[in-house]
């Protein structure tokens, strides 16, 4: 028997290594695709959780309210920063989140005249919109504006864009020069 050559030994123990360190790579791979799922996730559990338009517009607290998408990826980026700043201003501050894919959030998005996402809209405690950042917005600039809006000072990082994804509008709005009854003819 020790004539017989090592080569199938060896040719076992490369494939051995070869497969171990496949199943390691495509194990980190599948820990990495879930975590990217777990921010979705996070943004989903921040809906749930966040206070309805009605309750905050009668409780007497200020308000931020959050026009997001679930396909957002800005929105998706800030979900971690906006958890912890709805953990830590939630007892003075209400949460809501009004998605703009529903339809039942129209007459607000048009009120607010919401074109890009995440659009956050902050509202004194009598419901009052005072001031509105658009597109990400760092974890600081969030919370100064917050401090000022529970302090019900003027919101000190109010009208600023940050990167944003874009809104389809789903809903064509004509202004009231036509007449569908004459078919698009002008009325004067």
């Amino acid at each position: 028997m020790s004539d017989q050559p090592l080569e199938p030994s060896v040719n076992n123990s490369v494939r051995n290594i070869v497969i171990a360190i496949a199943a390691i790579v495509l194990s980190a791979a599948l820990f990495l695709g879930l975590q990217t799922e777990n921010s979705s996730t996070s943004l989903e559990s921040q809906v749930k959780n966040s206070t309805s338009l009605n309750l905050a517009l009668s409780n007497n607290k200020p308000t931020l309210t959050e026009f997001y998408a679930d396909w957002c990826t800005s929105c998706q980026a800030m979900a971690g920063d906006l958890a912890q700043i709805k953990a830590d201003y939630g007892d003075r501050v209400n949460f809501v989140m009004l998605n703009v894919d529903n339809t039942k959030w129209l007459p607000e998005m048009l009120r607010y005249r919401v074109d890009g996402i995440p659009h956050f809209l902050f509202m004194d405690n009598q419901g009052t919109a005072i001031a509105e950042a658009i597109g990400e917005q760092p974890r600081s600039i969030l919370e100064a504006d917050l401090d000022a809006l529970i302090a019900n000072n003027s919101i000190p990082y109010a009208n600023k864009r940050g990167q944003i994804s874009q809104v389809e509008s789903r809903v064509r709005i004509t202004d009231d020069t036509t007449d569908a009854r004459i078919h698009g003819a002008t009325v004067k």
